[in-house]
């Protein structure tokens, strides 16, 4: 009974929470702004370069999987065709080598498809320096604009509706081209020093 009023009370002061901070916001009017992270990803050229990539390293592992899955079935072709002439402990032992290598052809999947295989981490890799690049600059936005909420479209949450003048993607996209081309001006600024000094030497 005491467990049922504790949850009771939290839930109430959590809502009264919510509801206090949604009239604040009612009455200066809420700010809300939306990207679409999948647009933003598919718009940046070094996404895309470096998501090529990761496409021909899974084929290349695709490849790898079905041919040791071919040469599984060559192995059980041959023992089943030798069969007839094999003593029944050579058969056992040829079962088992079998079964060995089907475990091993099924790990190899698992490493590179599994819910933590090699495919996952390198989406990973690829994306979440991006995403927290996207993340720096939403946030820098929503602060600049004075936005309450910024969503994100492309998400699990369902939005079914948005005017396009709440979308501000195009304008997060500029800013990571900016970036970037800041980045490219001092990586090439490096590289003339570097060759500078080279030259001195």
């Amino acid at each position: 009974m005491k467990l049922m009023n504790l949850i009771f009370r939290n839930t109430l002061c959590l809502l009264l929470l919510i509801i206090s901070s949604f009239t604040v916001f009612a009455q200066r009017g809420t700010r809300v702004g939306y990207i679409d992270m999948d647009y933003i990803l598919e718009s940046v050229e070094e996404y895309n370069k470096a998501s090529l990539l990761l496409d021909k390293t899974i084929e290349n592992w695709k490849k790898e999987i079905e041919l040791k899955k071919l040469e599984l079935q060559q192995y059980r072709d041959q023992l089943n065709a030798e069969r007839i002439i094999l003593t029944p402990e050579l058969i056992k032992d040829r079962e088992l080598e079998i079964q060995d290598f089907a475990t091993t052809v099924i790990r190899l999947q698992e490493k590179r498809f599994g819910p933590n295989g090699d495919m996952i981490i390198q989406r990973s890799k690829l994306i979440q320096p991006l995403q927290d690049q996207v993340m720096t600059i939403v946030k820098q936005v929503a602060e600049e604009r004075k936005y309450d909420f910024i969503f994100d479209r492309s998400s699990s949450a369902t939005m079914l509706y948005s005017a396009k003048n709440y979308d501000i993607s195009d304008l997060v996209i500029k800013r990571i081209n900016r970036q970037q081309k800041i980045q490219e001006r001092q990586n090439q600024i490096e590289a003339l020093k570097s060759k500078a000094s080279t030259k001195q030497n």
